[in-house]
């Protein structure tokens, strides 16, 4: 019964309210920090090789310095940098969703722990796959796909 606790959408907002004030404060301090991520969640602008992609765990961390750090902003529900991943550092934004983040620190320092988990995002192939789907489904889509062969 207590996970259930952590589902819900008021503490969620809490969470993400949590995280957002958190990360401002660092923000206003000038403060680097690292956030521990639910990989599942993560959206990377232009997509990761798949060599590097399939290189996460299921969680993966994220150390804001440098650059990576200057280009971070919270965009909405979203936290949004700019990081280097791979020895040819390939260049992309990253999109995590504030709840996606389960661990916040200063150097050893954990400063949030979130046990909230994001509202559950379909997959790109499910929502790629269900709009074919919904697309077929029309008999008028259906003779203008067949017209093209």
């Amino acid at each position: 019964m207590t996970m259930n606790l952590f589902q819900t959408s008021q503490y969620r907002a809490l969470m993400e309210d949590h995280i957002t004030k958190t990360i401002s404060y660092l923000f206003e301090q000038n403060q680097e920090f690292a956030i521990a991520c639910e990989t599942q969640y993560i959206t990377f602008d232009p997509e990761l090789p798949s060599a590097i992609a399939e290189s996460f765990n299921e969680t993966v961390l994220f150390v804001l310095s440098g650059y990576t750090y200057e280009s971070a902003k919270i965009e909405g529900s979203d936290f949004v940098f700019e990081a280097g991943f791979g020895s040819e550092n390939f260049g992309a934004i990253v999109r995590v969703p504030l709840l996606a983040i389960k661990q916040l620190f200063v150097e050893d320092h954990p400063m949030v722990i979130n046990l909230a988990e994001p509202i559950r995002l379909q997959k790109k192939e499910d929502k790629a796959k269900s709009s074919m789907e919904a697309l077929l489904n029309n008999p008028e889509n259906k003779k203008l796909l067949k017209k093209k062969h």
